[in-house]
């Protein structure tokens, strides 16, 4: 297995790239001193232990084998083609520990475990009892592709979380729902057929914020903003902005790696992005929602990975994760201004409506008739 890692992402490069540059993980920033001094290198000693800590922390969701055959397919394992739906899943659980705990929130050896914690691992178990696992997860995308044994992009995996999150909020009374949020799946139009830019509508996302018929006046929300940046390879004018979007708050990471090869990338530094890896093969765990002493060892990992930015398959899927009206609020003017810095490649833009038009980065709007003229037509594919 190995071997074959390392024929499709390549040679494996573990730890941190350099110690002398910030560290953006998932909207937070460690800072490194480049001073030499022995006081500064303890100092950056104890940050990249956090760095460490921090990274560790996030649910980590692999290759399993031996769970129940996925439908009519026999196949009880998803080595060599699940990776995009475990890096998926990665980030779908993130979004949960933020909704839950908080962005601060760091893994202990405390034993009994959080109820909160398990509850989320559940959801991810390898069975059709999870409400997230990979068997429920193909059954909702299969109008998208997916199919046990064949390997899926993000855009159909975007979709597919959006099908099963939807289906579950309509067969469980809202108290019960095991996703408490919207998840809005950005594209470049209202049926995301044309291309280019996608555009983060507020209406839509508004509309979408809906579904709890008046019980609350704004809910939490998933933004999945699947993209092509090139043909063979991301289109270099792209990289500082995906660079800029790990300093959100909001930032949920990005669905890429190699072609056929999905990791769930988390953190950048320099030209580097640090991912979780979901190609290693583990026995299946499935843990009860109720048991506060499972082992959940096999969820995490202090392994460092990381790969040139630079490197990394076009087609890709990046995620936000707005608690309220005001971090949506937030997000918009920060995303509207990372499309105004972007000299005419901007990775999406922000608008009130179906209209050519999106909020500045000082809340204002104004007509971007020439938003698409930055980018070349055989740099963007439809999606």
């Amino acid at each position: 297995m190995r071997r074959l890692h390392e024929r499709v992402l390549g040679p494996t490069k573990i730890g941190i790239p350099t110690q002398t540059s910030d560290i953006w993980l998932l909207g937070t920033c460690y800072k490194i001193s480049a001073d030499g001094c022995s006081a500064e290198a303890e100092a950056t000693g104890n940050i990249l232990a956090e760095f460490t800590h921090d990274i560790s922390s996030r649910i980590l969701v692999t290759y399993r084998k031996g769970f129940d055959a996925i439908g009519d397919s026999k196949l009880t394992s998803d080595v060599g083609w699940g990776c995009m739906v475990r890096s998926s899943q990665m980030l779908i659980a993130q979004a949960l520990l933020c909704h839950q705990f908080g962005r601060s929130w760091r893994r202990t050896s405390v034993e009994p475990q959080d109820q909160d914690y398990i509850t989320i691992l559940h959801l991810f178990g390898d069975s059709e009892a999870s409400p997230f696992s990979i068997h429920n997860l193909l059954l909702a995308g299969k109008a998208y592709g997916l199919a046990a044994g064949s390997w899926v992009g993000p855009y159909a995996m975007c979709r597919s979380w959006e099908t099963l999150v939807r289906s579950k909020r309509e067969e469980t009374v809202p108290e019960l729902c095991p996703f408490p949020m919207a998840l809005y799946v950005v594209s470049g139009d209202e049926n995301g057929e044309r291309g280019g830019a996608p555009v983060v509508c507020i209406e839509d996302v508004h509309r979408s914020v809906e579904f709890s018929k008046g019980q609350v006046d704004w809910t939490p929300i998933i933004l999945l903003v699947p993209l092509v940046l090139g043909l063979d390879k991301v289109n270099p004018r792209y990289i500082p902005s995906l660079q800029a979007t790990f300093t959100f708050p909001q930032s949920l990471g990005i669905l890429g790696g190699k072609p056929g090869a999905s990791t769930y990338i988390v953190g950048v530094q320099d030209d580097n992005a640090f991912y979780l890896d979901p190609h290693e093969v583990q026995q299946v765990v499935n843990i009860s929602k109720d048991d506060l002493e499972a082992d959940s060892s096999s969820y995490h990992s202090n392994v460092i990975r990381h790969i040139p930015l630079e490197s990394i398959d076009p087609s890709l899927a990046i995620g936000f994760y707005c608690r309220d009206k005001d971090d949506f609020d937030e997000f918009c003017s920060l995303a509207s201004k990372l499309a105004e810095e972007s000299n005419g490649a901007p990775l999406f833009t922000v608008a009130h409506s179906h209209q050519n038009t999106f909020v500045s980065s000082c809340d204002a709007y104004q007509e971007d008739d020439d938003a698409d003229d930055g980018h070349g037509g055989d740099e963007w594919q439809l999606l």
